[in-house]
């Protein structure tokens, strides 16, 4: 068996980081990683999906140039050029992330399957089927998560699609129908449409985006109808089966019959906790098979920290990268930082984006927060109607007393960047006023947040 100061599972956004880290402040760490390195934001997540989804915007800007006075007569899609281009961008991410890990001093990659055998003991199986026994005192755990598979009928008798194989498929589908209606299930949704398939996305809930304010999530639902996306809401899947080689039958609650070319499972995902074997350790994990931690990311063993999607919370890349921030400040600078001291946000990349930071308005409104609610619509920004970008809105959520920025919404060309605008200055304490008056330069999206705060009102 051999010893190391420090164990990193998993090498994704903040596994991989953190291990270098560690190194450098002079631990012996080994960072273990049974696929590829860059975890699932750089070989299934964020980086190829963003990649194709840019793609179907070119798509979607060509079809549409004739508005802008450039008259295209006809264009075509090529789908494994997309494809091509999209693993060449992960190709070059993954490659990066594993030379940074390899050139890190101190820093062994070990590339297999790790469970626990023991207390803060590891076996791992290396690609080559050899063994491999492993320990340290500080074990940090980061193997995200996978696609749930809902338990429909039929399901195991069909060929169908989840958030990474869908990347791959060997054709633009002629009819997607997406179940769920996940920022995933969105996304995916848009690109295909935008590519040229006809999609139908399936939503059990009688509310479309149900975390959104109703405005915010009714305005997306009519981007993507506009589009030609079909959704319906309150639509539970009881049956799913293969009608033709090529044709799938989906069976709804109502006895309502799609036929489809291809089917996406957009349910959620899952924690990969369990394979690890974590009772031989002495973890415990939750109802959800996450594995609970303190507000410092330690779990009940100390010493073994959890960080990433494994974890209960928001499973987003920049939480998991700043789970590593928060580790690093409070293992090697001194700090006691907290995952309680970071804001919620997000960006959902529909075109257009869609950026929220803190509070909902139904969220400070079941808080029994006095606030004040201010929105702009993206047709009455300049950079807006200049650019032919009007889809959206934008919506600050302001303290009623302090006029402090509580969260905010921003749907719309760049709304992931506006948004980070409106993060700095709830983080730097700027309040609305200060916003209302601050000299942005023109034309952009962001100067649009002067004449949103004018528009505050007690709604």
């Amino acid at each position: 068996m051999r010893t190391f100061d420090a164990i990193v599972i998993g090498s994704g956004q903040g596994g991989s980081p953190l291990a270098k880290q560690l190194a450098k402040h002079g631990l012996r760490t080994a960072i273990v990683e049974k696929r590829w390195p860059g975890g699932t934001c750089v070989n299934d997540g964020c980086t190829p999906t963003k990649t194709m989804i840019a793609d179907a915007r070119v798509a979607y800007v060509v079809k549409h140039s004739y508005d802008h006075g450039v008259d295209v007569r006809s264009f075509s899609v090529d789908l494994e050029r997309i494809k091509a281009r999209k693993n060449k961008v992960v190709a070059s991410f993954r490659a990066g992330t594993e030379k940074g890990l390899t050139n890190t001093e101190g820093l062994e990659l070990i590339c297999g399957n790790a469970v626990f055998t023991g207390p803060k003991v590891l076996e791992i199986t290396l690609t080559d089927g050899s063994k491999d026994t492993i320990t340290a005192e500080k074990i940090f755990i980061n193997t995200g998560a996978k696609p749930m598979v809902p338990g429909i009928p039929g399901l195991d008798t069909i060929n169908w699609c989840d958030s990474t194989s869908i990347l791959d498929v060997d054709k633009i589908p002629a009819h997607l129908v997406v179940i769920g209606a996940s920022y995933i299930a969105l996304e995916m949704g848009q690109l295909f449409r935008r590519l040229g398939s006809e999609v139908t996305i399936l939503e059990h809930g009688k509310r479309f985006l149900a975390k959104e304010d109703e405005d915010i999530a009714n305005a997306v639902q009519g981007i993507l109808t506009e589009e030609g996306i079909t959704i319906l809401l309150d639509t539970q899947v009881t049956q799913v089966s293969q009608s033709a080689p090529e044709k799938l039958s989906i069976t709804l609650h109502n006895g309502t019959v799609l036929e489809a070319s291809h089917l996406l499972l957009a349910t959620g995902r899952t924690p990969q906790a369990k394979p690890l074997q974590p009772q031989l350790t002495g973890l415990a994990l939750d109802e959800h098979g996450y594995i609970p931690v303190n507000d410092a990311l330690e779990t009940n063993v100390p010493g073994i920290y959890a960080l990433g999607d494994v974890k209960p919370g928001p499973a987003f890349t920049h939480v998991s990268y700043n789970d590593y921030i928060i580790l690093l400040n409070n293992l090697f600078n001194g700090k006691q930082q907290s995952v309680k001291d970071r804001p919620l946000l997000y960006c959902m990349f529909t075109d257009p984006e869609l950026g929220r930071v803190g509070l909902t308005e139904q969220d400070a409104r079941k808080q029994n927060i006095p606030i004040k609610v201010a929105t702009l619509p993206m047709s009455h920004s300049a950079r807006g109607i200049e650019t032919g970008e009007t889809k959206g809105i934008m919506k600050a959520i302001v303290h009623a007393d302090t006029l402090e920025i509580l969260g905010a919404s921003v749907l719309g060309a760049s709304g992931g960047e506006v948004m980070t605008v409106l993060q700095m200055a709830m983080a730097g304490h700027i309040n609305a006023p200060q916003l209302r008056e601050m000299m942005f330069a023109h034309p952009l999206f962001s100067e649009s947040l002067n004449n949103l705060f004018q528009g505050i009102t007690d709604h």
